[in-house]
């Protein structure tokens, strides 16, 4: 199909923008331009402008910007061709063809929609017949309303290899087992699909019946069945549901993704209308992307048994090659063997959003998989569990969102895995009897305190009184001046940190603003920025700072080169064990106090713990001076 830039311009002069949004937005006239609240994102205020003579929309708050095909792809959820067909019809335009096989394959598929439509409509009289009283029985046995069955197109296929066939006679039998309809088997004579089955339609996302999935009335297998892949129907690119849920999600900015088209309906019967689900298969490459284009972040809710978090993971593991920034999965969990229709009945939509609300982030959901996957006792199980984390970062295309996969990975095994160091502590005094429970403090003069106790050190408590030392903060601000392309990678990170200096907390903020607005950023480029600010003294101040004894903090000497790529990994490394140590330095000063309080064996072996894996940090930190790391 041949679509001259000629040929759309023409289509999009003929729609009038502000009426085509206006089918689905308030729209009001402000001048020459109409406005909006955005229907991308949740606002009180209009800002959100069409500007018809230009022919294009745009939001000032989120950024959305488009013309009549765009806002028929992004609000609608159409393809980019469904997109101009419709359009080219309202416009009444017809839509070029590149060759007569191509527009005889179009007629084709119109020919079996009116197949499909066909049978959806004669599905639906069977079940509102005499004959469908048992599946009527059913539907109100699972909680499903009249007004729900009406919505979703529910129908019945009567138990009969011939029935379906005989009331589509009109069409030829070759169309009817081509959509799917029929089963044509050698030397047989083709009959009916579904048999005995409650039919519920799966539409395209405009609304149209493209496919049929099936559950048996009484016993029988398959419990489910779909309709086979058709020119219409291609299962691994359809989600069910879509094209109700992706005009919920503009509401909710949510897409809950469920196993099946019953824990779908069961969730719009219970008020949640943004659910979608796969068609008896995993999710796929396809399926997401039309997840995406909806939202950034899709909950993937699946049920709560082994086979159900199987089927989650497979969804986490396929997903990975395809994060980008800003975009990528959360896991809801549900209680061991039920599913989202279980919570509904029982706990209503309250309860199902509340556990929506303990959502679970990709990393943290690949983390945890691979953790449980086995025993962690020796260093080869241990490796093996660092070489299956790392293997999948190293599935993401993506190198911004690859390196802080890595990053997060290398923090948990740290955190996991850290170094335990010999104790120092000096030999308990032999005592007559085993010292009571009090009696290490309290006054008691029989016993002097347990020599594991460590008071808290001097920069333990300075931790949570006035931040991070300000020599490390100097040299991680004095390199991110040096590297300010570092900022971006670890701009989480960095927000995270506790600095004391009030001056260095402001250059650090306006360092990451600017770093976070401009990419390709460097030395020379973000000084120019900082120079009307009142930070850009500071700013210069530690950039002359050179003897800090780190990489990422030399200026270089005549005749010397500086190896620039090692000085930006030593910076990478040095802000995740400076962020860590400082969450490690809290966590000492809350245990040192528990410690203390309850002196118990529990309590002091994890204050000596926290105290080695802090020492192993310094170390680490240490290893990095002088260019020894």
């Amino acid at each position: 199909m041949s679509l001259t830039p000629q040929w759309l311009d023409e289509l999009r002069s003929r729609i009038t923008l502000s009426t085509l949004i206006g089918r689905t937005v308030k729209v009001t006239r402000a001048g020459r331009e109409y406005k909006a609240c955005c229907p991308f994102h949740n606002e009180k205020t209009p800002s959100f402008t069409i500007n018809d003579e230009k022919g294009f929309y745009h939001c000032f708050g989120c950024s959305a910007h488009g013309d009549a095909i765009r806002w028929m792809t992004d609000q609608r959820g159409l393809s980019f061709m469904d997109a101009v067909k419709e359009l080219a019809a309202e416009a009444g335009m017809d839509v070029p063809a590149a060759d007569p096989r191509a527009a005889k394959k179009a007629e084709e598929a119109a020919s079996l929609r009116d197949v499909v439509q066909g049978a959806a409509e004669w599905f639906t009289q069977q079940l509102g017949s005499s004959n469908g009283a048992p599946a009527r029985e059913y539907l109100a046995k699972r909680g499903i309303s009249e007004a729900t069955r009406k919505a979703f197109g529910f129908g019945l296929a009567p138990d009969s290899r011939s029935a379906l066939k005989e009331a589509l006679k009109k069409f030829p039998t070759a169309m009817l087992v081509e959509s799917g309809m029929l089963i044509a088997v050698e030397d047989k004579e083709p009959y009916d699909r579904f048999r005995g089955r409650l039919m519920i339609p799966i539409r395209d996302a405009r609304g149209r019946v493209i496919a049929f999935g099936g559950r048996i009335l009484g016993d029988g297998e398959p419990k489910y069945l779909n309709s086979p892949d058709t020119p219409l129907f291609d299962k691994g690119r359809v989600l069910y549901n879509l094209d109700k849920a992706s005009p919920a999600s503009r509401q909710t900015n949510r897409i809950i993704v469920v196993e099946g088209y019953m824990d779908v309906i069961a969730l719009a019967e219970a008020g949640i209308a943004d659910a979608v689900a796969p068609l008896g298969t995993a999710l796929t490459e396809a399926q997401l992307g039309l997840i995406w284009r909806m939202v950034p972040v899709p909950v993937l809710c699946f049920d709560g048994d082994a086979a159900g978090q199987k089927a989650a993971m497979r969804a986490a593991v396929r997903a990975l090659p395809l994060l980008r920034p800003g975009f990528s999965l959360a896991f809801a969990t549900l209680p061991a063997g039920q599913d989202p229709d279980d919570i509904v009945r029982a706990r209503g939509a309250e309860g199902f959003n509340a556990i929506l609300d303990e959502t679970q982030p990709l990393v943290e959901r690949l983390w945890a998989h691979e953790v449980a996957a086995g025993p962690l006792a020796t260093p080869e199980e241990r490796a093996a569990l660092k070489t299956r984390v790392l293997g999948h970062a190293d599935e993401i295309q993506d190198a911004d969102v690859r390196h802080h996969y890595r990053e997060a990975f290398r923090e948990r095994l740290d955190m996991l895995f850290a170094r335990k160091q010999p104790e120092r502590a000096q030999r308990q005094p032999w005592t007559p009897n085993p010292p009571r429970a009090g009696q290490f403090g309290g006054g008691n003069r029989r016993f002097g305190p347990d020599p594991r106790l460590q008071p808290p050190a001097d920069e333990t408590r300075s931790i949570g009184q006035s931040g991070i030392a300000a020599p490390l903060i100097a040299a991680l601000i004095g390199g991110l001046l040096r590297y300010p392309g570092i900022i971006r990678r670890h701009d989480e990170e960095l927000a995270r940190l506790s600095i004391g200096d009030p001056a260095d907390a402001e250059l650090l903020d306006q360092m990451l603003d600017i770093g976070m607005r401009q990419e390709g950023l460097d030395c020379e480029g973000l000084l120019a920025i900082l120079e009307p600010m009142k930070v850009y003294n500071r700013a210069t101040t530690l950039l002359r700072a050179d003897g800090m004894h780190f990489s990422f903090n030399r200026s270089p000497k005549k005749n010397e080169a500086i190896d620039h790529d090692r000085a930006q990994r030593e910076l990478s490394e040095f802000i995740s064990l400076v962020n860590t140590q400082a969450e490690l330095k809290m966590r000492r000063l809350q245990a040192d106090e528990i410690a203390r309080a309850r002196l118990d064996e529990q309590s002091i072996a994890e204050q000596q713990r926290l105290r080695a894996m802090d020492e192993d940090l310094m170390h680490r930190l240490q290893a990095l001076r002088e260019g020894s790391g």
